[in-house]
């Protein structure tokens, strides 16, 4: 299973990162370029424990089972998945070059990761390894909708 706790892993993402520009249209889903950089840069900064946000209701209910579903193999995050209002970009237009740049460095940054779990707003407490393989078919699931 795929982590963004590889380097080697990592370094493909931002490969494919580094592919996108203001071209770059989805294939699915309702963003532009521009929210798709900065709700992945807000993801990261979630993830990597800049910012925090309270757990969802219905996380609370079935986030242990939808998780142990998505990260069961290397199936990709289906089309069109649900996120946080937190994560939803209003704004459809803005630097693409510095949202590129600002998640290349997010992600970069899981080099030295160190915690031993992460609580996830709609999963709850995750290991390390759970967040590593989320947090690869998340960014995954991002470039695939962009074509990158």
């Amino acid at each position: 299973m795929k982590t963004v706790f590889d380097k080697a892993t990592r370094d493909q993402l931002i490969t494919r990162i580094n592919s996108l520009n203001e071209n770059s249209k989805a294939e699915w889903g309702k963003m532009n370029i521009y929210q798709m950089l900065k709700h992945c840069t807000l993801a990261e900064e979630l993830y990597l424990g800049y910012s925090t946000h309270k757990r969802a209701f219905l996380g609370r209910l079935i986030g242990k089972m939808a998780l142990k579903g998505m990260i069961k193999d290397e199936t990709p995050m289906s089309r069109n998945a649900p996120t946080s209002p937190h994560f939803i970009v209003a704004e459809t237009s803005g630097d693409i070059e510095a949202q590129k740049k600002r998640w290349i460095a997010l992600t970069e940054e899981y080099a030295g990761f160190d915690k031993p779990e992460f609580v996830h707003w709609f999963f709850g407490k995750m290991t390390r390894e759970q967040l590593g393989q989320f947090v690869y078919k998340h960014t995954d699931h991002h470039l695939r909708q962009f074509g990158a």
